[in-house]
């Protein structure tokens, strides 16, 4: 997957934002507010393909034991979010996907009732 590929996945879901809050090389998609993805451009130029994702803690560590590609979240909490390396021999592109939408999916189930009626009405 190129990093078109998966910005365009991303920036696709409703109510998503893109931001550079940390620095101008780490590329972060938020919905309504709320970080569920991040990348770092600078060392996915590099070769580094990888992305943090948001994760429930017990499907975290099954991913991490089933997946080469899917490690412990780099600097953020290791209970709750995974790196996954995309071009890792064992997770496609689907699997990519499927993630990220795990990781939607769960911050917006974690939005206020508010902020979760604002994202409907869009």
């Amino acid at each position: 997957m190129h990093i078109e590929q998966l910005r365009d996945f991303c920036i696709a879901k409703k109510g998503v934002t893109e931001h550079f809050p940390f620095d101008d090389v780490t590329l972060v998609f938020k919905v309504m507010g709320k970080m569920f993805a991040l990348v770092g451009l600078e060392r996915w130029e590099k070769g580094e393909t990888k992305i943090n994702l948001k994760c429930n803690p017990e499907k975290a560590e099954e991913l991490r034991g089933e997946y080469e590609g899917i490690e412990p979240g780099f600097h953020m909490s290791k209970k709750h979010w995974n790196t996954v390396i995309i071009n890792s021999s064992d997770v496609s592109d689907d699997l990519v996907r499927e993630l990220i939408n795990h990781s939607y999916n769960l911050v917006v189930k974690g939005l206020t009732k508010k902020l979760q009626a604002e994202l409907e009405s869009l």
